[in-house]
């Protein structure tokens, strides 16, 4: 049962639609009581084929339901029971209602596909500088070129522009926070990253950042969501000692009620920042991972995913206009006359076949055991 608030897209409807009593950070035991009650969950980060960025997925001139079920189709026929999907603080700025409209249509299609999504709100990777309405084609032969930061550069260096912020997760958090077809909320994805691509830097970020993270976390925990809420850590070396963790990064570990974290390397730096994040005691979701010329593979993490017992979601599904089948160091020599040697990411082609077929076997193959092994316990 969906929480959906019919009111207006301001700042002072959301804020007076809160529940009386927010809610605290799971105990570790409440944790592992919701994840108990989860298959293992395996799926990728997912925007439809034909929307370079979160604003060309979400707006109303270019959402496309058609080709979504197309695709969450293509991804419950591999075995996969989730996404991780991305929204924009400005999608809500220009269209609240259009917004929580369109979502709980996303939901209605994954929720027919046995597909529980985690949505994103907040991101720090590339464009830092977010525009709304059309969005600019590719840039030939170069990786996620069309993606947006949220909330932006402008935005997160003005306080007086927080209290928007403040209402768009309370109100989109608020509106779904009953919503049993949506699996978790990700609240800020890398929120220490500096931008990538060939990006001006924002200045003072991470400070900025530090300065704003706790107070999105305190936002969602406000309205009493039924679903967990996470950030993931992405660089570092020792993530299981807390006092080599930065500012940012404190605030992911001990605000988090579930654990989370990206890594696109080898199997054996997987399996010791598992170790690491494991060590907290809470259950843990790999969201983002699956690299190939980087060293990440389906055939290296997802056996450890298993092993483990780590939620799995790989980068890209559908090969399309975010162009992530090339790798990162397009942004330097762009791939404009040949195909890399391999795939970076993606799962699929733009018709639905498979890029390796023997991938796509491996996840239907692993997830298929893995919940029946649970269904028989």
């Amino acid at each position: 049962m969906n929480r959906i608030f019919l009111i207006a897209g301001t700042a002072v409807a959301a804020l007076a639609a809160q529940p009386a009593q927010a809610r605290d950070i799971w105990t570790p035991a409440q944790a592992k009581a919701w994840y108990g009650e989860q298959p293992w969950l395996v799926g990728a980060n997912y925007n439809n084929r034909d929307a370079i960025n979160q604003f060309a997925m979400w707006q109303a001139d270019t959402f496309n339901p058609e080709q979504i079920d197309q695709e969450l189709g293509w991804a419950a026929k591999m075995g996969m029971n989730t996404m991780r999907v991305y929204l924009h603080n400005m999608l809500w700025e220009n269209d609240a209602a259009g917004l929580k409209q369109r979502m709980n249509t996303f939901l209605e299609i994954a929720a027919r596909h046995n597909i529980k999504p985690m949505f994103v709100l907040f991101d720090s990777c590339w464009d830092p500088d977010p525009v709304a309405g059309p969005q600019r084609p590719p840039i030939p032969g170069v990786h996620n070129s069309g993606w947006m930061q949220a909330p932006g550069a402008a935005r997160l260096a003005d306080k007086s522009q927080y209290d928007k912020l403040e209402a768009y997760v309370k109100d989109v958090v608020g509106s779904f926070a009953d919503d049993d077809r949506i699996l978790a909320w990700d609240v800020w994805n890398e929120p220490n990253n500096g931008g990538g691509g060939n990006y001006k830097p924002t200045p003072n970020k991470t400070a900025l950042v530090a300065g704003l993270l706790g107070q999105v976390f305190d936002w969602a925990q406000s309205v009493d969501p039924t679903q967990p809420l996470t950030s993931g850590l992405w660089i570092g070396e020792t993530w299981d000692k807390r006092d080599s963790l930065d500012a940012v990064e404190k605030i992911q570990v001990s605000r988090s009620d579930v654990n989370s974290f990206h890594d696109y390397n080898w199997p054996e730096q997987f399996e010791r920042r598992a170790k690491q994040m494991l060590s907290y005691g809470r259950p843990v979701l790999c969201t983002e991972y699956m690299a190939r010329g980087n060293g990440s593979t389906f055939d290296g993490s997802l056996p450890l995913g298993r092993k483990y017992n780590i939620a799995m979601f790989n980068w890209g599904f559908v090969d399309g206009k975010s162009q992530t089948r090339f790798p990162w160091d397009s942004w330097k020599k762009p791939y404009t006359y040949d195909e890399p040697t391999i795939w970076f990411h993606d799962v699929l082609r733009s018709d639905g076949t498979a890029y390796r077929q023997a991938e796509v076997d491996m996840i239907k193959r692993m997830t298929s055991e893995a919940n029946a092994e649970r269904a028989a316990r």
